[in-house]
C-alpha cells in the first residue's frame, strides 16, 4: 500500500532552511498542491462545476494559511529579521 501511496501522492525532498516548522509547512504545501491538481482535473473533466472547484480550493487555501500561522512561518524571529511572507 505504501508504494501505491508514493505513486499517487509523491513528496519531494525539502532543500530549504531546516526547522521542524518549515518541514511541516513544506509537507502541508505539497499536499495543498496535490489536492488543487486533483480538483483542477475534476473541473476540467466536467465532474465538478467551476464554482465548486473554486470553493474547494478556497477552503484548502484557508487551511494552508491557518497552518502557516499556527507554525509561525513568516513571523518576526526576534533577531530583527523576518522571513518572507507568501
Amino acid at each position: 500500500m505504501a508504494i501505491k501511496d508514493d505513486f499517487l501522492y509523491p513528496h519531494s525532498r525539502y532543500h530549504g532552511d531546516f526547522t521542524p516548522e518549515n518541514l511541516v509547512f513544506n509537507a502541508n504545501l505539497q499536499e495543498f498542491a496535490q489536492r488543487v491538481s486533483i480538483i483542477c482535473g475534476l473541473e476540467t473533466g466536467g465532474k465538478i462545476s467551476p464554482e465548486e472547484a473554486y470553493d474547494k480550493i478556497k477552503d484548502l487555501w484557508k487551511q494552508l494559511k491557518k497552518s502557516k500561522k499556527n507554525l509561525g512561518i513568516g513571523e518576526d524571529s526576534g533577531d530583527g529579521s523576518t522571513q518572507q511572507n507568501i
